[in-house]
C-alpha cells in the first residue's frame, strides 16, 4: 500500500470534512483522493528545464472523467483500490461522477490526448481554454426526441483544479469589461515525471454586486453585471442563430484568446521586460481550428499599444509565433463574422484586422495579384471577416490532420493559399492516447498485450507489431475472442444500467458513435438498417448473424435536421426491437448522453466500427482510431484517417465502400438523387418510410424535411448534399459482407487483430512529437528551440 497516498487522503478528509476513509461518502473520497494525488504529482514531478514552451489554444478540452486516468498515469490505480477496499469502498464508486464535458467531440478529445502525450514525453505544452460552467449538455430522449438539460460537471466539486485569482486579467469588449480568472488543472504524464498545466479561464464581473442598485430596490440591476459576465463562460457553443448568440460566440472566442495571450506576454516580460526580440524563440502558439484565431490581432494589439512596437515588427513576431491547425474542408465550417457585428463587439481588434488586411493586399500587389484574383484572399470581403484566411496569412505553419485532408486543403479548400505559401502547409495525422483508450478502457486486452510483449507499448504503440507472429496461433486468436466477448458483456451490463435495455453479447456489435452531423451520415446508417430489416422480413436476406446496431451522438440544440435524424433512428428502434420476427436477429439502440465514459465501454466491445462520412468531408476522425486500437474492423469510406487505417491494417482486413473524393468531384455538377430514388425500389422503400406513415414525427414535420433535404435540397445546399443515396447500396452490400464474414469467427477475429496490432501510427504520442519537432522547434525534454 502506498503510505504517502493513504496519509494524504486521510489528511484531506480530516481537514475538509472531519471524516475518516471508512466513514467518508463518495463525494468526499473523490475530493480527497484527487487532491492527495494531485499534491503528490507536483511533489514527485521532475523540475522543468528552462526553454521554449508551446501553448495550445482550443475552445474545447474534452478531458472526460479525470480520476481514473490521473491515477493510472501516476501508478496509483491499484494502490487506491487497495486503500478503498480496506475501508469498505471501491474505485467503481466513482462511476457516478460526471465527465468533465468541456468539449463537443473529436476536436476537444484530440486536445486532451495531445496534452496527455506531451506530458508523457516531457514536451513543454500548456493548454488554454474556457472553464465552461455547464459543459455541453446532458442528453435525454423523450418519446424519441432529444432533450437537453444542463450538465453540471462540477456537482462533485472540481478537486483537480486550483483557482489562481492572483493571475486574473481583464478582457475588454465594446460594451463591457470582465475578469478572466484562471483555474489550473495538472496534466500528468505517464510515470508522473512531467506535470504540465491546462489553464481554463472563467469569466467573472469586476463588480459582482451593486449595493447602490440593491438598496434602491433595483435588484435585477444589482446583479446584471455579474450575469452578463458569467454567460460568457456559461456553456460551450451557445446557439448562434441570432445576432445576440453570434455576439456571445465572438465574446467567448476573444475572451479566452485575449486572456491567454495576456498571460503568455506577462510571463515573458517578467524575465525579458519589453525586449520582444526572443518572444517567438521562447513561445509557440498553436491555434486549434479557427476559434482562437482572434489571438493573432490581439497579440499584435498588445505589442503595439502596451509596448510601443511598430505594426510591422509586431506582425512579424506574430507570424513567427502562431501556427494553425485546420480541422475542416467544408466552407461553411470555416468561421466568418459580419464585420458590422464584429466591430461592435471588438472595436479595438477590428482596426488591427484592417491593418493586417492592408498588409496582405500590399503583399499581393507585390506578387502581381490584383482585382478579382486578389478578392479570394481578402480578410474582409463583402462585409465578412474570414478567420481562416487570417490564420493562414499570419502564421508560419498550416497543417491538416490526415494525409487525404491535407491534400484536399492544398488542392481545393485552400488551394489559392497553397499556391502562395507552399512551404507553410504540412500534415499531422491525428492520434489518440494509448493510456486512456487501450490501457484504461480495455484492461482485459491491455493485460494480454503486456503478458505477451511487456508494457513498453504504453508509451510506444508501435511495439504492438511485436504481436504479429504471436497472435496468429489459433489458441491466441481464441483468447482474443474471449476478451472481445468479455468486453461485449461489460457493455451489455452498462447499457442495461444506463438505458434499461437488455442486449445479448452473442450479437455482432456494429457501432457508430460521433457528433450528429449530416456529413457523418447517421441517416444513411438508419436507411441501411431498414434495408436489412425489410430484406429479412421478405426473405431476400438469409442467414443473417444477429446484430446490435448501436448509436451514440448529440445534436447541437439548434440543429433541427440532426434532431430529426435522432428521432428517426429511435423510431426505427421501436419498430425493430418489438417485431417478433426480427428481435432475435436485430437490435437498435441509441444510447443517451454519449460521452467519454460511454466511449470507454463502447470502443472495446465493438466488432464493426462505422466510419461512413462522405469522402472528402471528415478531416481525420479519432473515433476510428479508438475502435482500431481496440480490435474492431472499419466499415467505412476512404475519408479522413480511414485511408491510412486501411493502409496500415490492409484493406482486406476492413470493409471499404463508396464513392471516393475523385468520384464525387467528377459527378458533383450532374448528380441527381431523384433519379436514383425513382429507379431503385429498395432505396425508394426506405426513404419513403419518412413520410408514408411507417413512423411518426409527432406532427413536427421533421421527417418530411429530412426527405426534402434528399430530394429537393434547400436554399443553402443542393439535394442529397452528402451523397447518401449514391452510396447507400454499396454500403448495404459491404455491411452484409461483413455480417457473412462473421460466420467464421476465427477469420473475422484475425481481421480485428490485424487492425489493433497495426494501430501504432495512430498514437497521439507520434503526432505530438511531430508538432513539437516540425512546427514548434521542440523535442522531448530539451531546449532545441533556443
Amino acid at each position: 500500500m502506498n503510505e504517502q497516498l493513504r496519509s494524504g487522503i486521510e489528511q484531506v478528509l480530516l481537514f475538509d470534512f472531519g471524516r475518516t476513509i471508512k466513514s467518508a461518502d463518495t463525494r468526499m473520497l473523490y475530493s480527497a483522493i484527487s487532491k492527495a494525488a494531485a499534491a503528490l504529482s507536483y511533489k514527485n514531478a521532475e523540475e522543468k528545464p528552462a526553454g521554449k514552451k508551446a501553448c495550445y489554444l482550443s475552445a474545447e478540452f474534452l478531458v472526460g472523467r479525470l480520476i481514473y486516468s490521473n491515477l493510472f498515469n501516476l501508478g496509483f490505480l491499484s494502490d487506491t483500490e487497495e486503500i478503498l477496499a480496506a475501508n469498505g469502498h471501491s474505485l467503481s464508486d466513482f462511476e457516478e461522477i460526471e465527465d468533465d464535458a468541456l468539449g463537443n467531440g473529436g476536436l476537444g478529445r484530440l486536445a486532451a490526448c495531445f496534452l496527455d502525450s506531451a506530458a508523457t514525453h516531457g514536451i513543454a505544452l500548456g493548454g488554454y481554454g474556457i472553464r465552461y460552467k455547464y459543459g455541453l449538455f446532458k442528453q435525454k430522449f423523450e418519446n424519441g426526441f432529444q432533450k437537453e438539460y444542463a450538465d453540471d460537471w462540477q456537482a462533485f466539486g472540481d478537486p483537480w483544479s486550483v483557482r489562481r485569482e492572483e493571475l486574473s486579467v481583464k478582457v475588454r469588449f465594446g460594451d463591457q469589461t470582465v475578469l478572466a480568472v484562471p483555474y489550473d488543472m495538472p496534466i500528468i504524464g505517464y510515470g508522473g515525471k512531467t506535470v504540465n498545466t491546462l489553464r481554463l479561464w472563467q469569466s467573472e464581473a469586476e463588480n459582482s454586486f451593486d449595493f447602490d442598485s440593491f438598496n434602491k430596490n433595483k435588484r435585477s440591476d444589482a446583479v446584471s453585471e455579474r450575469i452578463r459576465a458569467e454567460e460568457i463562460s456559461a456553456t460551450l457553443y451557445p446557439n448562434d442563430e441570432t445576432d445576440y448568440g453570434k455576439a456571445l460566440r465572438i465574446k467567448q472566442e476573444y475572451f479566452f484568446s485575449s486572456a491567454s495571450i495576456q498571460d503568455i506576454v506577462r510571463e515573458y516580460t517578467a524575465t525579458h521586460g519589453s525586449d520582444f526580440s526572443r518572444f517567438s524563440d521562447l513561445y509557440a502558439v498553436q491555434l486549434n481550428d479557427t476559434h482562437p484565431v482572434v489571438a493573432i490581432p490581439e497579440l499584435i494589439r498588445i505589442l503595439a499599444e502596451d509596448y510601443d512596437l511598430g505594426f510591422d515588427e509586431a506582425f512579424e513576431i506574430a507570424r513567427k509565433t502562431f501556427a494553425y491547425t485546420n480541422h475542416t474542408v467544408m466552407a461553411e465550417a470555416l468561421e466568418k463574422w459580419y464585420a458590422g457585428l464584429f466591430v461592435t463587439v471588438l472595436p479595438q481588434i477590428y482596426k488591427y484586422i484592417i491593418l493586417i488586411d492592408y498588409k496582405l493586399s500590399t503583399y499581393l500587389r507585390g506578387r502581381g495579384i490584383r482585382g478579382k484574383e486578389a478578392k479570394q484572399y481578402a480578410l474582409i470581403s463583402e462585409n465578412m471577416i474570414h478567420m481562416a484566411r487570417l490564420a493562414v496569412f499570419v502564421s508560419h505553419s498550416v497543417n491538416g490532420v490526415a494525409e487525404i485532408h491535407t491534400e484536399i486543403l492544398k488542392n481545393d479548400a485552400l488551394k489559392e493559399w497553397y499556391a502562395l505559401y507552399p512551404d507553410k502547409f504540412n500534415n499531422k495525422t491525428n492520434g489518440i492516447t494509448p493510456r486512456r483508450w487501450l490501457a484504461l478502457a480495455n484492461p482485459a486486452l491491455s493485460s494480454y498485450i503486456t503478458e505477451k510483449i511487456g508494457d513498453g507499448w504504453i508509451t510506444d504503440l508501435e511495439k504492438l507489431k511485436q504481436l504479429e507472429g504471436i497472435i496468429s496461433a489459433p489458441s491466441e486468436i481464441n483468447r482474443f475472442i474471449e476478451i472481445k466477448n468479455h468486453n461485449k458483456q461489460r457493455l451489455c451490463d452498462y447499457i442495461e444500467k444506463m438505458e434499461g435495455i437488455k442486449l445479448g453479447s452473442n450479437f455482432i456489435f456494429d457501432i457508430q458513435i460521433k457528433r450528429l452531423h449530416e456529413y457523418k451520415r447517421q441517416l444513411m446508417n438508419a436507411f441501411s438498417i431498414l434495408y436489412i430489416y425489410f430484406g429479412i422480413k421478405d426473405g431476400t436476406i438469409k442467414n443473417f448473424n444477429p446484430t446490435a446496431f448501436i448509436f451514440g451522438a448529440k445534436a447541437a440544440p439548434g440543429y433541427y435536421r440532426a434532431k430529426g435524424i435522432i428521432k428517426f433512428i429511435n423510431e426505427i428502434g421501436n419498430l425493430i426491437n418489438s417485431d417478433k420476427d426480427t428481435k432475435e436477429l436485430m437490435k437498435v439502440v441509441f444510447v443517451s448522453n454519449y460521452n467519454v465514459t460511454y466511449a470507454e465501454y463502447l470502443t472495446p466491445a465493438a466488432d464493426i466500427s462505422e466510419q461512413i462520412s462522405t469522402a472528402g468531408t471528415e478531416a481525420s476522425g479519432t473515433g476510428n482510431m479508438k475502435f482500431m486500437v481496440n480490435g474492431a474492423v472499419t466499415l467505412g469510406t476512404l475519408d479522413g484517417a480511414n485511408v491510412e487505417i486501411a493502409e496500415q491494417a490492409g484493406e482486406e482486413n476492413n470493409y471499404i465502400f463508396g464513392a471516393r473524393v475523385e468520384d464525387i468531384g467528377r459527378i458533383a455538377d450532374s448528380y441527381n438523387p431523384v433519379e436514383i430514388y425513382e429507379n431503385n425500389p429498395l432505396i425508394k422503400r426506405v426513404v419513403d418510410t419518412l413520410t408514408d406513415g411507417t413512423f411518426s414525427d409527432e406532427g413536427t414535420g421533421m421527417f418530411e424535411e429530412l426527405k426534402a433535404s434528399l430530394l429537393k435540397g434547400a436554399s443553402w445546399h443542393k439535394p442529397d448534399n452528402y451523397y447518401i443515396l449514391l452510396d447507400l447500396i454499396p454500403y448495404c452490400e459491404a455491411r452484409l459482407r461483413a455480417n457473412r464474414d462473421y460466420s467464421d469467427r476465427t477469420a473475422f477475429a484475425r481481421k480485428c487483430c490485424a487492425n489493433f496490432i497495426n494501430s501504432g501510427k495512430f498514437s497521439s504520442d507520434r503526432t505530438i512529437r511531430q508538432y513539437a519537432e516540425e512546427i514548434w522547434g521542440l523535442t522531448s525534454g530539451t531546449d532545441e528551440g533556443n
